[in-house]
């Protein structure tokens, strides 16, 4: 089997480390599997759609709606590689999944409006699954509706030209759509719980996702809110990503059988 990549953003140790341990749970691949690459420490290789079984993209402190002369250098040129893997990513429809700074980072590449018209507070969110996304075979795992957590300053104010919308909620039109047939995004967090919630808003409480008097409130909202739990949706992409190695679709290759049962 190809290895699957995630590139993190995080420049927070802390939060960072969390996040990655999040994502190969969720995933259920292990550290061979998932290599992490952290984009914001140095530039993104080129990366071969043939070689790799799919990418997953987490969140992190930056915006990119955020005005270009207030963009750091490290920021800049993160927006810079991600772009350029995006083009690789769309022309090969190579399976890719963004989750929060994702949905921006998509969004823009394939034209979409990021800004902070639309931005949520954090804390749990309704997510509501579109036609599309109930019938979609990633983020179709799940109820029509479900929780999720979330907390974003920018958002997208509709779909892509050409994407497909497949989930909104209350306070966001677009709560993920899909390019092509593989190339995925979600505002909202698929790997996050209550923990790693927690772990994100004591490292972030000064980044203006909301006030830092406000932090214990926003612990304690999450803490009640511990039975959120999103679907299955990193699970499903990474069955939808083996499928096609397994089918020839990608790059020929077959999975192991060890993964694949771990896959369902």
């Amino acid at each position: 089997m190809r290895p699957f990549l995630f590139l993190g953003v995080r420049p927070e140790d802390g939060p960072a480390d969390d996040e990655y341990a999040a994502m190969l749970r969720c995933t259920g691949l292990d550290e061979r599997d998932l290599r992490r690459v952290r984009v914001e420490a140095a530039p993104l290789a080129p990366v071969d759609p043939q070689e790799v079984a799919g990418i997953v993209l987490g969140g992190g402190p930056f915006q990119v709606s955020d005005p270009e002369r207030t963009k750091s250098a490290v920021q800049r040129r993160v927006e810079s590689d991600l772009a350029r893997l995006l083009d690789v990513v769309v022309a090969a429809d190579l399976p890719f999944l963004g989750a929060c700074y994702g949905i921006g980072t998509l969004g823009r590449h394939q034209g979409g409006h990021v800004d902070r018209t639309y931005g949520e507070p954090v804390g749990a969110v309704r997510v509501e699954l579109t036609a599309e996304g109930r019938s979609d075979p990633v983020l179709g795992v799940g109820p029509a509706t479900f929780e999720a957590f979330g907390g974003h300053k920018e958002a997208l104010r509709a779909a892509p030209p050409g994407a497909t919308l497949l989930a909104r909620s209350p306070g966001a039109p677009v709560q993920a759509f899909r390019v092509g047939r593989h190339v995925y995004a979600t505002q909202f967090h698929p790997e996050l719980d209550t923990d790693g919630l927690v772990t994100r808003v004591q490292a972030y409480r000064h980044e203006g996702y909301f006030a830092p008097q406000e932090l214990e409130d926003v612990v304690a909202r999450a803490r009640a809110a511990a039975a959120v739990q999103a679907p299955p949706v990193l699970r499903a992409f990474v069955r939808m990503a083996l499928r096609l190695q397994d089918d020839g679709t990608v790059d020929g290759g077959r999975p192991r059988g060890d993964l694949r049962t771990a896959q369902g």
